[in-house]
This record gives C-alpha cells, sequence and structure tokens, in this order.
C-alpha cells in the first residue's frame, strides 16, 4: 500500500469518527454548491454549539451586534481512469489519475452591511499521460476573496455590491458555471452587483475569468476573456407555476478559434429560461440567440435546451424519470462569412457526463434518466445519450471550445453513444462518496475520422465539506 494510499484512509477513517458529532439533529442549513450562499445567521438566537461542525459556523465576536464569524473547509478525493481518453485520440493515462483538492474559507459578517469571505483552494494531480491540464492542478489561490457592501430599505428590498474574486452561476449553469467536476473550479474577478426584492432578482456583472496557473498564488485576471451583462428572474411570473429568467451577456475572446478559422470574437446573448417545480413534475427549458462579431464575419447562433422529469413521490424508492432534448447550432459553410456555432461561453465542464469528452456545440441529443432513492442517503442513477453533429461542415468540441475532431469531409451526423452508471452515499451531513462509470460508443462520425475506439470511464470521489 502506497504512502498516498495511507494518506487517503487515514483521512477516511477520522472523517468518519468525527461523523458521529456532525448534525445529528440536521439544525444546520444545507450545503450549498457556492459555499457563500449559506447562511448562519439564525444561529445567534440559539444556545451556543458545542458540537462539530456547529461551532465553527457561528463564531460572534464584538460586544453587541450581529457580527459573526463562520469557518469551513473541503477535503476532495478524487480517482479517474479512462480507457482511450477521446476514443483513443489522447494520451493513454497508466494507471488512471489521482486528484486531491482542498480548501479553507472564512466569510466574516461585520455588520448588516459589511462582509468579508475569503476562501484558499489547492488543487493537485498525479498520474497524468500529458502532465496536469490548467484545469487538474493550482496549488494554492484565491479560490474568493470578495467585499459585499449592502444597502437595505425598511420594504425588505436590498441592493448589494461584490467587487473582487468571486464564483458565479448564473441559472442552471449551461452559460456560466463554477465547474465543479474537474479539479479546478472556475471563479472571475471584477465587480457584480445584485438587486433583490420580493419575488424578483437582478444581477449586474463586469468580470474576467482568472487564469489557472498550476504555482501558489500565480494566477492573474485574464486579459484574453471578459464577460459582462444582467440577469433577472422572477418567480411565479403572471401567478403560474415556476420562475422566469430573462438574460443578456456579452463575452469577449481575443483568440476564439473554430473549424472556420481563429480571431477576435465579440458575441451577445440574449436568452429565456423557464423552471421549476410542481406536484411530482419539474422542468428546465431554455433558448437563446447569439450574435456579434468574429475576426471579419457576423455570428448568429442559437441553442434550445429542455429538461422534464416526473418523479413517483409516493412509491417506494421514490424513482424519477427525466428526459432532456437538446440542440446547438454549428457553422453551415466556413467560407460564407457568418460563423454559426453556438458558444456556450463558460459551462460546466461535466455538461453530458462526468467523463467530459464533448461541449454543447454543433450538435443535437436526446439524454434519458432514470433515479431511485433506495433510502434517503443513497441515490442511484442510469442514464442513457445519443448525440449527433448538427451541421456536416462544423466540428465536435470539448467543453473547454477546444476542436475534437474536425469535419474532414465526413457527412455523418450520429456521433457516439453513451451510458452512464451513478452511485452516491451520503454518510452524513458534507461527507459524500460517489461512484461512477460510463461506457462510450464512437458513432458514424468518429468511425470516419479518425480514431474510434470505445472509451470508458471510471470515477470514485470521497469529498468531505464542512
Amino acid at each position: 500500500m502506497t504512502s498516498q494510499t495511507l494518506y487517503v484512509v487515514a483521512i477516511t477513517g477520522a472523517l468518519l469518527t468525527q461523523g458521529v458529532l456532525a448534525d445529528a439533529d440536521g439544525t444546520l442549513p444545507p450545503l450549498a454548491k457556492l459555499r457563500f450562499d449559506e447562511d448562519y445567521s439564525d444561529m445567534r438566537n440559539q444556545p451556543a454549539a458545542t458540537g462539530w461542525p456547529e461551532r465553527v459556523k457561528y463564531i460572534p465576536f464584538g460586544k453587541s451586534g450581529p457580527s459573526y464569524v463562520t469557518l469551513g473547509g473541503e477535503i476532495r478525493q478524487r480517482y479517474e481512469y479512462t480507457n482511450n481518453p477521446t476514443f483513443g485520440q489522447s494520451p493513454q493515462d497508466a494507471h488512471g489519475v489521482w486528484f486531491q483538492r482542498y480548501s479553507i474559507l472564512a466569510d466574516v459578517h461585520w455588520s448588516p452591511r459589511f462582509r468579508l469571505f475569503a476562501q484558499l483552494n489547492s488543487a493537485l494531480e498525479t498520474g497524468r499521460a500529458e502532465g496536469p491540464s490548467p484545469v487538474d492542478e493550482n496549488e494554492l489561490a484565491w479560490q474568493n476573496l470578495f467585499l459585499d457592501i449592502g444597502f437595505a430599505s425598511a420594504d425588505a428590498r436590498v441592493l448589494t455590491l461584490r467587487p473582487g474574486r468571486q464564483e458565479i452561476v448564473l441559472g442552471s449553469g449551461r452559460l456560466v458555471d463554477v465547474r465543479e467536476g474537474p479539479n479546478v473550479r472556475r471563479t472571475f474577478d471584477g465587480v457584480r452587483g445584485f438587486y433583490l426584492c420580493d419575488q424578483f432578482r437582478l444581477d449586474l456583472l463586469a468580470t474576467r475569468p482568472r487564469t489557472d496557473e498550476p504555482g501558489v498564488f500565480d494566477d492573474e485576471t485574464s486579459d484574453r476573456y471578459a464577460l459582462w451583462g444582467a440577469y433577472a428572474t422572477k418567480a411565479r411570473p403572471l401567478d403560474t407555476a415556476g420562475n422566469l429568467d430573462l438574460y443578456y451577456l456579452g463575452y469577449e475572446d481575443k483568440n476564439a478559434l473554430y473549424v472556420q478559422g481563429s480571431g477576435r470574437e465579440h458575441r451577445h446573448s440574449i436568452g429565456l429560461r423557464y423552471w421549476g417545480e410542481q406536484n411530482d413534475w419539474s422542468w428546465n427549458w431554455e433558448t437563446l440567440y447569439q450574435f456579434g462579431h468574429f475576426a471579419r464575419d457576423d455570428i448568429h447562433a442559437w441553442t434550445l435546451a429542455t429538461e422534464t422529469a416526473y418523479r413517483w413521490q409516493q412509491h417506494p424508492w421514490k424513482p424519477q424519470l427525466r428526459f432532456s432534448v437538446n440542440i446547438a447550432s454549428g457553422d453551415k459553410n466556413p467560407d460564407d462569412g457568418t460563423l454559426g456555432t453556438f458558444n456556450p461561453l463558460f459551462p460546466r465542464g461535466n455538461y453530458f457526463s462526468e467523463a467530459a469528452v464533448l461541449g454543447p456545440r454543433n450538435f443535437y441529443n436526446f439524454h434519458t434518466f432514470v433515479n431511485i432513492l433506495p433510502t434517503a442517503d443513497w441515490s442511484l442513477t442510469a442514464d442513457l445519450n445519443f448525440f449527433w453533429r448538427l451541421q456536416t461542415e462544423d466540428g465536435l468540441y470539448s467543453p473547454s471550445g477546444q476542436i475534437i475532431r474536425a469535419p474532414m469531409g465526413s457527412d455523418s451526423h450520429f456521433a457516439t453513444t453513451a451510458l452512464s452508471l451513478t452511485a452516491e452515499y451520503t454518510f452524513f451531513r458534507g461527507l459524500v462518496f460517489t461512484a461512477i462509470y460510463t461506457f462510450g460508443n464512437p458513432e458514424a462520425f468518429f468511425r470516419d475520422t479518425g480514431p474510434a475506439d470505445d472509451l470508458s470511464f471510471t470515477e470514485l470521489t470521497l469529498q468531505y465539506r464542512f
């Protein structure tokens, strides 16, 4: 047994032992995808906590007033093995890859108007045949470091200004997400403001992503990419069920690359999303149109994404059936002066599966899921994805926008079929074990244009957040 394996076993044992004390009565709010969204202010009216992790969630300071500090963190250990990466196109890792991610955070509430949030992250990688990619390793960096300045009125209207480094998720993360799947999460430098009023929220942002460098405190603000815009959400529009999002996002890439060529990209996105749940149904439907300029060409692109689910709440194991049908434009002709390839901007890395091979450009797919809950702590999911190219004059792209396979004269649309199995078990609040297996079968387009081996992907993750 290697020293690294012993280290992981020791961490696991310590966490399981600690779990006996971990929020046994469920008094703490749920852990959030964005840790700064967690609110522990209600603990000021409760007796001083003595157990773990309650005692670090509300630490008052000062003689009076609502000033307090919240501490938190994360330990994530992940093993991945991919057989025939990118269907045999990418180098083969000999024994798989081990990823480690650690973070520690402090949320300082000086007053109802002023707040400082700081989070340090360390992401490490071992075993990658090509060496770590930018999303694999970042030894030490500020993941979040921002100040909230709040302005509240008597009628419950709140305006907050947030300058600094910050993670951003807009909507369901189809266009802007923290990229939780990879080892290094995405974050931005800039300014964000949001206005809250009853059932309405408006976000304004002007940001640039952080460069992901592998060393210690060597990240900078990107001068290649920029993101700005406005995102509004209205609950129960026209007194109907669900929520409605309306948004505009501006995007710049000084060195964009498509099958059509390379050049400066200046793109605008106008979108609409309708989402929510009622009784046993849930839905998430979104469409948007993009326009702008790429090099000397115009941009005209679009997408439509739908996800509809039904869960039998009254049946044993509460089975859920979910259907997702999606389409995104591609480029019809690289020489016609118009770029038709949709750009998902800053999406999650695991858009279609944890294998994270394909990105949402120039495609249409049908994706179906079956989920069961044998116990309150255990979730099992099987999903099947059929994936096609939309335009035969355009290629396929990775989640980060790199060209995976150029068209090479192939007139085939069918690209791949993928089956994934996922098991997730929650030991206690914050400690989750996940096992994933994905099998990908290359279809006609991959067979026409290069390596086309069956892909298999295995992932084992143990994650503890407090």
